[in-house]
């Protein structure tokens, strides 16, 4: 919302028949409705050191814009929706910078895959993996955090994680 005596400047110059662009330079508050700019992992050059070749053999691109590798094929159950997974992983942003990662702590990351507990992305790329592999999961903003700020991720980010399936619990 523009403060009062901002407010009314706006409604003189539009009543005035001036451009509201022409107050660009003005002293207005910063709008909070900016469009960020969403990166697509097509044009998105990637730091060397994450290894990204989105046309190398095996990378696999969703109908969503998920592109995904089998880094390491497991040979255990097959992860599906609705079943608990237990995953090591590390992310990074497309520049090189990691921004998370548990594989330091020794403790898997467990959640119910395809009910929304984590990234869209995840929820989608993880399906069809088998206890044992590693798959390399390239996330667009629309499955990751969007037009959002998220801890260390800055809005519009593509993402770029490799995740290890350690196993996928028994339901009790």
């Amino acid at each position: 919302m523009l403060r009062s005596r901002h407010r009314n400047a706006v409604r003189r110059a539009a009543r005035g028949g001036l451009l509201l662009s022409a107050l660009a330079g003005s002293a207005l508050p910063a709008c909070r409705d900016v469009v960020v700019p969403l990166e697509n992992p097509a044009a998105t050059t990637f730091a060397p050191a994450l290894n990204v070749n989105l046309a190398a053999p095996g990378v696999v691109r969703t109908s969503s814009g998920l592109y995904y590798q089998d880094l390491a094929t497991g040979s255990g159950e097959v992860a599906d929706s609705g079943k608990t997974v237990r995953v090591f992983y590390a992310g990074w942003l497309t520049n090189g910078r990691q921004f998370d990662t548990n594989r330091e702590n020794n403790r898997p990351l467990e959640f119910a895959l395809g009910t929304g507990a984590v990234i869209r992305g995840w929820d989608e790329g993880l399906r069809g993996m088998r206890v044992g592999g590693r798959r390399r999961l390239i996330v667009p903003p629309s499955l990751g955090y969007g037009a959002r700020t998220s801890g260390r991720i800055p809005a519009g980010s593509v993402l770029v994680f490799e995740v290890d399936l350690v196993s996928i619990a028994t339901p009790q």
